[in-house]
């Protein structure tokens, strides 16, 4: 029941459209796409570029269906329905397309952490191995160094990947660009649909497209505020939390004996709703719903990677779950005690020992979380 005074949200109504999808009559609200269209169904379609949450770029073309009387085939995701519309989710010319699509992406990209894609794979009887062997890893660099226009033919004996090493120039998440479908999600999300801190973009042209800062430097020296929204939409695990990579390379990461709790952050009052995923008793990483509206899914730095203070953190080199920790945590941490407890001893010296201990106020990364690029 409306409380007495209470705002009502009224919107126009929606008048109902038919149409026919794989042979039945659907009826579904003026303005959906063909993809809820079909999830309404219970029908699904393979996306990896799409996300309820961002504006559709129709850059993956994996979820692209044939409509009769129209000359190509159309990304579901992003195309409406139209009275009298007819639509073919799995005609042999879709299963063609998409089969064509995931050869071309598994035979250039490593998608060994993008769910379904081995399903997908199998489903869609795909070969990727008949572009011929992979291309060897290029070295650090050179994909960020290549020019639009300016770049070497490739081996006919290998098929070129994107294959590179990581960038793990910061303690928060890694960036893994041989995994990169250039979705552009991780653009949106860091640009104007919600962060509008555009810090990364597409660069390049081509095979040699990627996603950069700018002028390709590091990320502490790029505008990122570290606030990993970027990390939420990514769908091939080419942006990931250090806590996960460091755990699947110790090979003690595993999702069937984690389980998720959601909780409010207690950072602030705006009360963003956190989904803690927990292994062994320990937080391995944090996400937030996307059908949440405090958040859809989009956090700051606090509330992604700042959770580290609810469990113990042993300082004997490493970190709970027994993963080794980085040299960098381990000077770091160090450097910072040596400060602090310099900085401790000169004010003791100067104001006496009632002041004794270094100052909380004003320590870099203090105020908003982003100064140091730590939690």
């Amino acid at each position: 029941m409306t409380a007495p005074g209470a705002l009502v949200q009224i919107s126009p109504p929606r008048r109902s459209v038919e149409l026919t999808i794989d042979g039945d009559t659907v009826a579904a609200p003026e303005g959906t796409t063909i993809l809820d269209a079909c999830r309404q169904r219970g029908q699904d379609i393979p996306t990896l570029c799409y996300l309820e949450t961002l504006h559709p770029v129709n850059a993956c073309r994996v979820c692209v269906v044939e409509v009769e009387n129209s000359r190509v085939l159309v990304p579901s995701c992003s195309r409406r329905i139209e009275p009298g519309m007819v639509v073919h989710t799995d005609s042999p010319r879709v299963r063609h397309s998409r089969k064509m699509v995931l050869e071309f992406l598994a035979s250039s990209v490593d998608l060994s952490t993008t769910p379904h894609a081995a399903e997908w794979i199998a489903s869609y009887e795909c070969h990727p191995e008949r572009y011929g062997p992979p291309a060897p890893p290029a070295a650090a660099g050179i994909r960020d160094a290549a020019h639009a226009g300016h770049h070497e033919p490739p081996d006919p004996a290998f098929a070129a990947t994107v294959h590179q090493p990581i960038k793990a120039d910061n303690e928060l998440y890694v960036r893994d660009y041989g995994k990169c479908i250039l979705c552009y999600k991780c653009v949106e999300a860091c640009g104007i649909d919600y962060q509008n801190t555009y810090a990364i973009a597409v660069a390049g042209r081509g095979f040699d497209a990627r996603i950069s800062t700018e002028f390709s430097v590091p990320l502490p020296g790029s505008a990122c505020v570290y606030c990993g929204n970027c990390i939420a939409v990514c769908p091939t695990g080419a942006l990931m939390f250090s806590s996960e990579h460091d755990r699947r390379a110790a090979g003690t990461w595993d999702e069937s004996r984690q389980s998720v709790v959601d909780t409010i952050c207690p950072y602030c009052g705006v009360g963003c709703t956190l989904s803690l995923h927990v292994q062994n008793n320990e937080i391995v990483k944090v996400t937030s719903p996307f059908d949440v509206s405090i958040t859809h899914g989009n956090l700051c730095i606090k509330g992604r990677f700042g959770w580290q203070y609810v469990q113990e953190r042993p300082g004997n080199g490493k970190r709970t779950n027994g993963v080794p920790r980085r040299p960098r945590d381990i000077e770091a941490a160090s450097n910072a005690a040596g400060k602090s407890r310099r900085k401790g001893h000169d004010i003791s010296q100067r104001d006496g020992p009632q002041h004794d201990g270094p100052p909380h106020a004003g320590t870099p990364g203090d105020g908003d979380g982003k100064g140091s690029g730590h939690p």
